[in-house]
């Protein structure tokens, strides 16, 4: 990270402070599990110091995958009112995985504040300035986390100007693509196009021919445009840790001492039952026959030797502690509920049940803290998931001669089955048609998931058809 800072900076631009990567590299550390210093410790045991692991229950990965399955699932319908815009849109989401890569940089967006998808071209030419003479041949989506997104210039949160870093492989080598998207003076956008060799961390820039897939990638593309060709995305709660800084934090960026919880009671009571394991003190008579053959299995882990000069007493003894599992459960479920509450959920998200940590599932109440915040968060999603198919409809226009409306509604139905009863609110919609309060082309088009237009259209032909 601190490498690409260097190289934006040998270009001319500036970006965040380096310390906001070292942030989010601690964000990534508990969203893989492992965190140096915590998982990893030394205890002193009155002769040396022991090296130790702490086993984790992986929470800020449930909690940042649990938002990005409540958000951007299957059941998300973005709708283009038009025939060609709807088909072209999605020919570009299916070409591109969309629904698969959203879900899962959904996911990164809330485990490390920031996601971004940048649109591109492929296939087009240019000109030695860098202008377009031919036409593209395809729209391309690349998706970045946050620790590949440097920000170059912004106002009141809104990032106008943005570098995004990439890292591919290839034949074994590790490369890095650099694209820039900045704003120059006659306000439109030039996109930089670089490629680096990743020599254990060393980066060395290299021909764009040199990566298969990205010879036709021209190393300076204007766009004559001023607007964007990315979209970012975070989770919809302020960055309290530098308010300065444009980008978004981790979900579980105010829960850290949470995330501890759980792990160190996950941890203990791992310990518990390893400690309290049934033991068998076994004094060395015992172990052998009369015929002097072993009794016990040398590998079993339940009999322990006595030494020879142990004090008198039973010649086979059996160990059995007593186990807290009580005490655990309900600490690990306070600190389960504590979690939930700091990332959105409410209190009662997870249940820990004889050991495992499953979903709650009692009846959520629309006005539950979970579905006040996963509305919230849907006002940024919603923008995000507009604005890139409006990009998308651009970029077919101008440059894969496409005869598009630009201006077209769009809206974005999102899943709230978890949180709402669908029986119930049909039911309702029901009775306000019968009072005149909803047109059934309004009815249809909610309830059949189409537009305004070809709802009337398709009542239009019913009442055709009834007609004797």
């Amino acid at each position: 990270m601190h490498s690409i800072i260097d190289i934006l900076k040998s270009l001319g631009y500036t970006t965040v402070p380096a310390e906001w990567y070292d942030q989010i590299g601690i964000w990534l550390q508990w969203y893989q599990g492992r965190v140096r210093g915590f998982h990893d410790y030394r205890v002193f045991n009155g002769i040396k110091h022991v090296h130790c692991t702490k086993l984790t229950a992986g929470m800020a990965k449930v909690v940042a995958e649990a938002w990005a399955d409540l958000l951007m699932n299957d059941k998300v319908v973005i709708t283009l009112e038009g025939d060609a815009e709807q088909a072209f849109f999605d020919e570009v989401c299916i070409g591109n995985n969309f629904r698969h890569m959203m879900n899962r940089y959904e996911e990164f967006a809330f485990a490390l504040g920031t996601s971004a998808v940048v649109v591109r071209l492929t296939g087009i030419q240019v000109d030695e300035e860098g202008s377009a003479v031919s036409p593209a041949d395809g729209i391309r989506l690349d998706f970045v986390r946050a620790d590949g997104i440097y920000p170059i210039s912004w106002q009141n949160g809104s990032i106008h100007e943005c570098a995004f870093a990439t890292n591919l492989a290839f034949d074994g080598r590790s490369y890095v693509y650099l694209q820039i998207h900045c704003h120059p003076e006659q306000g439109t956008y030039r996109i930089e196009n670089h490629l680096y060799l990743d020599s254990s961390g060393s980066l060395r820039e290299v021909p764009l021919t040199e990566l298969p897939g990205y010879a036709g990638v021209a190393p300076v593309f204007h766009t004559h445009s001023d607007r964007p060709l990315f979209v970012l995305n975070s989770p919809n709660i302020a960055n309290n840790l530098n308010p300065d800084v444009p980008m978004g934090i981790s979900i579980f960026a105010n829960a850290v001492d949470q995330l501890k919880d759980c792990d160190n009671i996950f941890d203990s009571l791992n310990s518990e039952f390893v400690l309290g394991r049934k033991r068998i003190m076994v004094k060395p008579e015992a172990i052998r026959n009369i015929d002097g053959e072993p009794l016990f299995d040398a590998n079993d882990l339940v009999f322990y030797i006595l030494p020879e000069d142990s004090a008198n007493g039973s010649t086979v003894k059996e160990i059995e502690a007593s186990l807290r599992t009580d005490e655990h459960f309900t600490g690990m479920q306070l600190a389960l509920n504590m979690l939930a509450l700091k990332c959105g959920f409410g209190s009662n998200r997870w249940k820990f049940d004889s050991g495992r940590i499953v979903t709650a599932t009692q009846v959520q109440e629309a006005t539950s803290d979970e579905f006040r915040t996963q509305q919230k968060h849907q006002l940024i999603l919603e923008q995000v998931l507009i604005e890139l198919a409006r990009i998308i409809l651009r970029l077919g226009n101008r440059f894969m001669g496409q005869s598009l409306n630009e201006e077209i509604p769009i809206s974005v139905d999102f899943d709230e089955s978890a949180i709402e009863d669908k029986a119930a609110e049909f039911e309702k919609d029901c009775r306000m048609l019968e009072l005149g309060v909803f047109g059934r082309d309004e009815f249809r088009a909610k309830w059949v998931n189409e537009d305004l237009k070809t709802a009337k259209s398709a009542i239009t032909e019913i009442n055709g058809e009834a007609q004797p």
